[in-house]
């Protein structure tokens, strides 16, 4: 067997690995190969003992062998699929095309036999270590994306929301989200979304306030081209593009009578039709949506469809105000500061414990939303400690 070093591998010389085969030889000589290309090598002689390692240590690529006593290959691969992401290669000098389909169909990245070709073995690690490195790249930005959706509080009703988010999320109930302008609706929507076993899926989310009602149905359903004036090509609607994901129509009190109709239809067989079209489009969608209005009032005064809202509101989850959560009002102001600062590239000021006191007794009727607005004035225009006069100065609300 030939040795040949790779430039390109400069970039990858850390990179750990861990080998998984019962033949010691097998284990010594792959050991010696990926050495010498600078990785980092462990080894395991079973599948038991290479799980126990994984507890411990995190790798970037795994090779397993298929014929092993006690748990075979496919069987540790399988395990490992239950605790890590860990691209694997299967190697195996006993296996066929029927093997080497069930291996990835089981989650495995490659298939090798032995004896492995070294260019190709070293040219799959390299490609494996690319995908472990994209992988953990998009976990590290699902974080900082979860984070800017984090819901902050410890107060009673954000407890008994979260327990309630907590026992719906990994179900496919519609849920109805109430509250006031600001209280963190869509929060609500994208923990929903992100606790449920569609979170690798889209989350796609409608304003439908913001959306002309001459438009909503494009976009909700699409339209194809020539349907009307401006449709100059075939477009896919919000329903489409969530499909086996979330759709969050927020403000959905402010949708018109013939796009609810739509929504109730769709909702009724999971089918749409695009606008201008005639093909019928399955859909497999998960609708969370989310109202400031007394749905019960609109329905009786004919704006509403009732149909519709039994519909939508098989869980109904009420934001509470601002107002009613005061004590939250430190933890919200310490995490939009950190956010604010960090953007702006300046110092985290010092709250005074009267400025606290002080913000906690205004009712804030633009709820989170303008308590943010109200911290970065502070930020902006106070000094390192803001004390209670600058609160009354720069961020007291006008009907306080």
């Amino acid at each position: 067997m030939v040795i040949v070093a790779f430039s390109t591998f400069e970039a990858k010389r850390m990179a750990k690995i861990l080998i998984i085969d019962d033949e010691i030889s097998i284990r010594r000589t792959l050991r010696e190969i990926l050495a010498y290309e600078k990785y980092t090598v462990e080894d395991a002689g079973t599948g038991m003992e290479a799980l126990s390692l994984m507890r411990e240590n995190e790798y970037d690529v795994i090779l397993c062998d298929i014929k092993m006593p006690e748990m075979d290959g496919i069987e540790t691969l399988e395990a490992i699929r239950k605790i890590a992401d860990t691209p694997v290669i299967m190697i195996s000098g006993h296996g066929t095309i029927e093997t080497a389909v069930e291996a990835i169909k089981k989650g495995a990245y490659d298939y090798i036999a032995k004896p492995p070709d070294l260019n190709r073995l070293l040219i799959t690690i390299r490609n494996a270590q690319d995908k472990s490195k994209l992988l953990n790249e998009t976990k590290a930005l699902k974080k900082v994306v979860s984070k800017q959706y984090e819901m902050i509080g410890q107060s009673s009703p954000m407890h008994e929301i979260r327990q309630m988010i907590e026992k719906v999320a990994p179900t496919t109930a519609r849920v109805l989200i109430t509250g006031e302008n600001g209280t963190g609706k869509e929060l609500v929507a994208r923990q929903m979304h992100e606790l449920s076993s569609r979170a690798h899926a889209p989350f796609i989310e409608v304003n439908c306030a913001a959306i002309p009602s001459e438009l909503i149905e494009s976009q909700l359903f699409g339209h194809e081209k020539g349907s009307f004036t401006s449709a100059i090509k075939q477009r896919k609607g919000d329903f489409e593009l969530a499909h086996g994901g979330t759709l969050f129509l927020d403000e959905i009190g402010d949708m018109s009578l013939s796009a609810q109709a739509k929504v109730l239809r769709a909702l009724q067989e999971n089918k749409i039709t695009r606008v201008g079209g005639e093909k019928e489009i399955s859909v497999d969608v998960r609708i969370l949506s989310a109202t400031n209005k007394n749905l019960r009032e609109e329905i009786e005064k004919g704006t509403f469809r009732e149909d519709l809202y039994h519909r939508l509101s098989v869980i109904i989850i009420e934001v509470p105000p601002l107002r009613l959560r005061s004590e939250d009002i430190p933890l919200l102001i310490k995490h939009f500061v950190e956010r604010i600062c960090q953007q702006m590239g300046k110092p985290l000021p010092l709250f005074t414990d009267d400025a606290l006191m002080e913000l906690q007794q205004y009712k804030w009727t633009g709820n989170i939303r303008e308590l943010h607005n109200a911290t970065e004035r502070l930020v902006i225009l106070g000094g390192n400690t803001i004390s209670r006069a600058e609160v009354v100065k720069y961020a007291k609300p006008l009907n306080d």
